[in-house]
C-alpha cells in the first residue's frame, strides 16, 4: 500500500503557495480606490486658464501675471481621462517647482494645498511644474508630474 504516487505534489504545493501569495498581496492593497490622474486644470475666478493633458504631455494655455503683482487664487484640479475632477486621498498634496524664482514664485497659503497665487517678481518667462505628491508634506514622492508650463511676467509700466 506504500506505492502512492507523489507526482502531482509539486503542482499542489505551487497552487497552495500561489493562493497564500495572492491573499498577502490583496491584504496589503489599500481599501480605497486608487486615484489615477490623467491631467490637470488651473482654475482662476471659475475659469480654466490652463490645462495639462497627461497623454500628450502638453499644455493648453499659460500663466500670466504683471510684474510686482500676484494673481487671484489659482486652484489646481487633477482630472481623469474624461476631464472630470478626481477624488484625492488625504495623504496627497501639491508641490510646485518654478525654474527661476527671481522671475516668479508660486505661493501656497497652506503648504501642500491644491492652489495658490503666482507672484510676478520681474519681467520675463520661467517654467512651472506641478507635482501631485503622496505622503507627508515635504517628504512624499511624486505620483504625477506635469511637463513645465510657461509663466510670463509682464512689465506693468
Amino acid at each position: 500500500m506504500k506505492t502512492r504516487s507523489y507526482r502531482n505534489l509539486p503542482i499542489a504545493v505551487l497552487a497552495a503557495f500561489a493562493l497564500v501569495l495572492a491573499a498577502c498581496e490583496s491584504s496589503t492593497e489599500p481599501e480605497e480606490e486608487h486615484y489615477e490622474p490623467e491631467g490637470l486644470e488651473l482654475v482662476m475666478g471659475g475659469q480654466v486658464i490652463a490645462s495639462y493633458d497627461g497623454d500628450t504631455q502638453s499644455w493648453t494655455g499659460e500663466l500670466e501675471v504683471d510684474e510686482g503683482e500676484e494673481t487671484p487664487h489659482i486652484s489646481v484640479r487633477f482630472v481623469d481621462h474624461d476631464g472630470d475632477p478626481i477624488q484625492l486621498g488625504d495623504d496627497t498634496y501639491l508641490e510646485v517647482a518654478i525654474e527661476d524664482e527671481s522671475i516668479a514664485e508660486f505661493e501656497q497659503d497652506t503648504p501642500g494645498e491644491f492652489g495658490g497665487h503666482l507672484h510676478g517678481h520681474m519681467e520675463g518667462e520661467t517654467d512651472v511644474t506641478f507635482m501631485l505628491m503622496h505622503g507627508a508634506v515635504g517628504s512624499g514622492h511624486a505620483d504625477f508630474v506635469t511637463t513645465p508650463v510657461h509663466a510670463h511676467v509682464h512689465d506693468h509700466g
